[in-house]
Formats: C-alpha cells, sequence, structure tokens
C-alpha cells in the first residue's frame, strides 16, 4: 500500500504574526524578515518557562496553550493566551524582574532574544509604543527627566558660576555701578575692597533704595549696599545654594573659596535646573498675604517632590527641600500674626521637632512646634497674646496641610508655650526620671530646631540640657530600652513580615517601622557624644566623628536610611501622581526583586545594631 504524503501543516508562527495587533503593522516583507529572529519551542505542562529574575533575558510570544505569569512572593497570577506577549519589552518594568513564566497545560511559543527586539523596534520605531520596558526607552526617559536637575543635586556650586566676579569698590557711585550692570547685563554685583567682600547689591537695592527715595546717583555704593551677605562655598553642593536662597528669600548668592571670592550664582542659574522651582515656591509663599494664598501654595509641595523623586535626587536632598518650604510657611504664617497683632512683647523663638527639625519632611506630614519664650515673660501680662499668635501659626499650618498633631504636641497647647526656665525643668525632669510618657516627650523634643526668633534662646538650652544628658548612663539606657520598642518587620527566618492591621493589611509601614528604628538609634549616639545636631544622617556622621559608633556601622545606616527613604518617597510619589493621597504604608507588589532583596538587608542593619546596643547597656558596658 503506498504510502501517503503528509498534509502540510499551517505556519503558525507566520500566521500569528500576520493577525497580530503589533506584528501586523508591518510591511508582509518587513514580518518575513523577523520571523527568521524567533524562536518556535513547544512547552509541557507545569513547566518553568522563565524563572523569576529572568524575564528581562528575551520576549515571548504565545502560540498555543496557557502561559501563567505569576509573583511568587505575593501569590499574584496572570493567565495569557495565543497572541499574548510576555518578557522583555512587554512586561511593565514594575513587574519585570518579580514576575516569572510557567505552563498550564501543553502549547507553544516563539522566543526573540532582547538584542533582538531592540534592533526592530530602532528599524520600526512605531512598534517602541507596545513595549513599554525596552531597555532605550527607559534610558531615553531616565536621561531626558533626570540628567539637568540631578547636576544641581550632585554637582558643586562652581559648576554654575558663569563668569569671572563682578566688583565694584565701596567708594564708587551708584550711578557707575548702576552703568556697570546694564553695560554688562547682570542684576547684581559684589562690593569688595581688595580681595575682602563686603557685601551686594542688586538692581532691586537700586529700585527700592535709590529711585524710591530719591537718593542722589552720586552718592557711594556703599549706602545701599547689603553687607556680610549669606555665601556659599564653591565646593557645596549646588542644592546648598537653593536652600539658602529658599530659607531666606533671596536670589543672589555670594559663592567663596574660603576668603576669596570666585563669583556669584542667582535664581537664574539654578532655573535652568528642573527640581529648583522650590526656589520660586518659597519667594511665592513671602508674596502672599493671607493664609487662602498660602494654602493654595502648599498645594505644590506634593508636585515638587514629585518632580524631585523622578530627577532619582537623594532622599537627603529632597528631605532638606520639602522640609525648607515648611520653613518658609511657618515662617510667612508667623510674620502675618505679627502684623495682625502686633510685634511679640517679649523674645521669642519658634521651635521645630520631629521630622521638620530633623530636615526629613515628605509630602505627607503633619505639625510638631513649639515656643520658647524669654524668661521675661509673665502670663498674666503676655499670656494672652502668644495664646492667640501660637494658635494663628498653628491654626494657618493644619490650612496648608500639616494637619494638628494628634498628641497636641504643638505651640497651641499652653505646656509647650513656656519660658526657658520652665523648659529647662521639662528637661531635667525627662532626663532624671525616664518614665515612659518622658521618654516618649524626650525622643519628640530632643529633634529640636529654630525656625524664627532669637536663636540665643535654643543655644541656652541645649547647654543645660546636653550638661544633664552626656554621658548620663541611667538616662541613655531608658533611651535605649525605648528605642527598641520599634523593631524592623523581620521574620525569625528573615522573612519580611507584612502587616495584618485591617486598614493597611499585607503592606509595610515605612514610617514606624523602617525609619523611626534608624532614627531612634541615631538620637541615642547623638545624645551619648553630646552631638546636638537634628538631622538623622547628620547625627550619624557626628557620632561616628567621637568614636560612639564604628565608622562601618555609622556608612550602613546611612544607606539603609537613605534607601528606605527613596522607597518612602517613591511611594507617596506614584500616590500623588494617581491623585491618592500620600501615605507610609508600602505594598511589597511595588517593588522589584532587586529593592525586596535591600530592603531585607537594610532590615538587617538595623536589626544587628539595635542588638549590639542593647547588650552595651543591659550588660552594664556604659
Amino acid at each position: 500500500m503506498p504510502t501517503s504524503t503528509p498534509k502540510p501543516t499551517v505556519d503558525i508562527l507566520t500566521a500569528t504574526l500576520a493577525n497580530h495587533r503589533v506584528w501586523g503593522l508591518i510591511s508582509t516583507v518587513e514580518r518575513a524578515a523577523i520571523k527568521t529572529r524567533f524562536v518556535t519551542t513547544p512547552f509541557a505542562d507545569a513547566e518553568t518557562l522563565l524563572a523569576q529574575g529572568q524575564l528581562h533575558t528575551r520576549l515571548g510570544l504565545v502560540l498555543g496553550g496557557i502561559v501563567v505569569m505569576s509573583d511568587p512572593d505575593l501569590g499574584v497570577k496572570v493567565r495569557l493566551s495565543a497572541g499574548e506577549m510576555l518578557g522583555y519589552g512587554a512586561t511593565p518594568m514594575t513587574q519585570l524582574t518579580t514576575w516569572q513564566a510557567g505552563t498550564d497545560g501543553k502549547g507553544l511559543i516563539a522566543w526573540l532574544t532582547s538584542e533582538d527586539l531592540d534592533a526592530v523596534c530602532k528599524q520600526h520605531i512605531a512598534l517602541s509604543y507596545f513595549f513599554p520596558s525596552l531597555a532605550s526607552t527607559a534610558a531615553a526617559l531616565s536621561e531626558s527627566s533626570v540628567a539637568e536637575p540631578l547636576n544641581l543635586l550632585t554637582s558643586p556650586i562652581r559648576t554654575l558660576v558663569k563668569r569671572a566676579p563682578i566688583t565694584v569698590q565701596p567708594t564708587d557711585s551708584i550711578q557707575t555701578t548702576a552703568q556697570l550692570m546694564r553695560e554688562l547685563r547682570v542684576s547684581s554685583v559684589l562690593v569688595a575692597q581688595g580681595d575682602r567682600l563686603l557685601g551686594v547689591v542688586t538692581d532691586r537695592d537700586l529700585r527700592n533704595r535709590v529711585v524710591a527715595h530719591g537718593l542722589g546717583f552720586d552718592k557711594p555704593v556703599f549706602d545701599i549696599t547689603t553687607l556680610a551677605p549669606l555665601t556659599v562655598e564653591s565646593s557645596s553642593p549646588a542644592f546648598e545654594a537653593m536652600l539658602l536662597m529658599a530659607r531666606h528669600n533671596i536670589h543672589h548668592v555670594p559663592v567663596m573659596d574660603g576668603q576669596t571670592i570666585v563669583g556669584m550664582v542667582t535664581a537664574t542659574d539654578l532655573t535652568e535646573q528642573h527640581s529648583t522651582s522650590a526656589v520660586y515656591l518659597a519667594g511665592d509663599i513671602y508674596k502672599q498675604t493671607t493664609v487662602d494664598g498660602l494654602r493654595m501654595i502648599s498645594g505644590r509641595v506634593g508636585q515638587l517632590q514629585q518632580r524631585l523623586a523622578a530627577t532619582g535626587a537623594s532622599a537627603y536632598s529632597i528631605g532638606h527641600i520639602v522640609t525648607a518650604i515648611t520653613d518658609a510657611l511657618t515662617t510667612r504664617l508667623i510674620q502675618l500674626a505679627e502684623q495682625q497683632l502686633g510685634m511679640a512683647p517679649v523674645d521669642y523663638l519658634w521651635m521645630a521637632a520631629g521630622s521638620q527639625a530633623r530636615n526629613e519632611q515628605t509630602a505627607k506630614s503633619d505639625q510638631d512646634n513649639w515656643l520658647l519664650l524669654d524668661d521675661l515673660y509673665d502670663e498674666a501680662v503676655h499670656g494672652e497674646y502668644f495664646k492667640t499668635f501660637a494658635k494663628m501659626v498653628c491654626d494657618g499650618l493644619a490650612e496648608c496641610g500639616y494637619i494638628h498633631c494628634p498628641g497636641e504636641m504643638m505651640a497651641m497647647t499652653d505646656t509647650w508655650r513656656q519660658p526657658l526656665r520652665v523648659w529647662s525643668e521639662y528637661f531635667r525632669k525627662w532626663v532624671t526620671q525616664p518614665k515612659p510618657k518622658a521618654l516618649m516627650l524626650t525622643c519628640v523634643f530632643f529633634d529640636m530646631r529654630a525656625i524664627h526668633g532669637n536663636t540665643v534662646l535654643l543655644e541656652n538650652l541645649h547647654h543645660r540640657v546636653y550638661e544633664q544628658t552626656k554621658g548620663n548612663s541611667l538616662f541613655l539606657a531608658h533611651m535605649v530600652s525605648n528605642a527598641l520598642k520599634n523593631r524592623p518587620p523581620l521574620g525569625l527566618f528573615g522573612q519580611i513580615t507584612l502587616s495584618k492591621d485591617a486598614k493597611h493589611r499585607n503592606t509595610i509601614d515605612l514610617k514606624h517601622s523602617a525609619i523611626v528604628p534608624i532614627v531612634d538609634l541615631a538620637r541615642n549616639y547623638a545624645l551619648a557624644a553630646g552631638v546636638t545636631i537634628a538631622n538623622t544622617h547628620d547625627r550619624l556622621d557626628g557620632s561616628a566623628q567621637t568614636n560612639e559608633i564604628s565608622e562601618q556601622s555609622a556608612r550602613d545606616l546611612r544607606d539603609a536610611l537613605e534607601f528606605l527613604c527613596k522607597l518612602r518617597i517613591s511611594h507617596q510619589a506614584r500616590q500623588i501622581a494617581a491623585g491618592q493621597k500620600p501615605d507610609n504604608f508600602l505594598a511589597l507588589g511595588e517593588l522589584s526583586n532587586f529593592e525586596r532583596s535591600h530592603l531585607k538587608e537594610a532590615f538587617n542593619v538595623v536589626q544587628k545594631l539595635q542588638s549590639v546596643l542593647q547588650q552595651r547597656y543591659s550588660g552594664g558596658r556604659f
């Protein structure tokens, strides 16, 4: 019996490409060329096609059967059928390293290497639209959105100085100075005597101090000079100049190399960098005359954080920048209160506590503040003024989105609006009688920073407090015990433990479970070393210099803090972009496999150093 000739089978790959919503967009000839780059492979039931962490290596096109995409850490699954794609280019960037591909039954799949897909999309640019996780697409987005802003946060300020310093002598006339500024097309000049910087004259000075007052143009320019101006060192990061401008509402900053004048940086120079909207945001704040105006501006803080996060800026820098806006809002509210109530009857200092004091704020913050009054304060005479004053400022901050502290740790609360002598007594009792509530209050109020008023009051308080705490082993032991109540969420075998709280189930509380333990450690090191800095990163630096903590351990904690704070900032930026209210609760599914690994490492660092500190104080070695 003659052998029958097999019936020709349909070329499944050719048919799938021709009818595909993506590959069908190109011509038959082009599809034929692309087809030769695919490798077709059958698969069996319950087979792993690409393990977790391997999806980025190639693109898969399902020709038949079912492919199951899953995140094994989260227990999430998606089923793909014929015609659907997975892996490099097709799987979203946020899932590319954390998901894996398996099978449900038998089927057929065609593979294309990542290099081949890049080449195809380079030749057929329109196809890139359908492949959001192409390396070239991600790189292009990164370069366009990050390059310039990142320079502001990493480059030394000298890189923004565009010309040699333009100087005039203090005896030069106002008219000569104005003519020089016009000829050189600059908005400011430096007033110097030899190599010594005396001050700055800006076009605003010419307008406000000369024209507005009818001052003679032949007068010496020294008469209108702003003396002893704020300056920045040429080696300092450029963002420090931005912070200086934002906090003091100035637009011209001399750049120095020691005592040598390097040049001038202006707000205009900084606006070439995308993230410097903080300078103008602060400027807008100081122009407002009502709380409503400030409330409208405060709504832009979330957008500022979102932009800064997109630049890849460090959490350390973002914390300082966002906090600078809070400082500006607070200062302007104080000024508005004084305009309405009149000048304060005795000296005072408005203080920030908590994250604002540490320069570690994000778009999600409540307010912690207090009022330190001069010892000339008399409750019967001055009490009503400061009570009204503090309430106006705290209520104004609440209007601007900084909610009233749930524990009422605010200047509007009578307890936290007291003269220096009372504050000194508060701290004395907390240190000598470290009960649970006293320890909690100590944690809040040891993170203190001056915002507005007579800073000598804080210097006096610092001196009194740190005399009592430095080397006070019993008090420090209580502080350590209190700090160790906040532990990183690691289980017995090193796995991440997620929240079981109904409202935030299966999330990590990035504030209390991740960042606060490091803040607590740094505070304890600083107290033991007598370091008065409030910022956590800087506290670790200062404590390492006194050998209270080793250089290596301080570096490990700084890196862990930076990583955890970046996770928090990025999480909040995504929420803001989605129109959601930012919070501190991170779902593990938001992280890549790489980030999860680093998260465990960060928690391990904290856990290890908590154990070291616990042994030091429980074992009597203090």
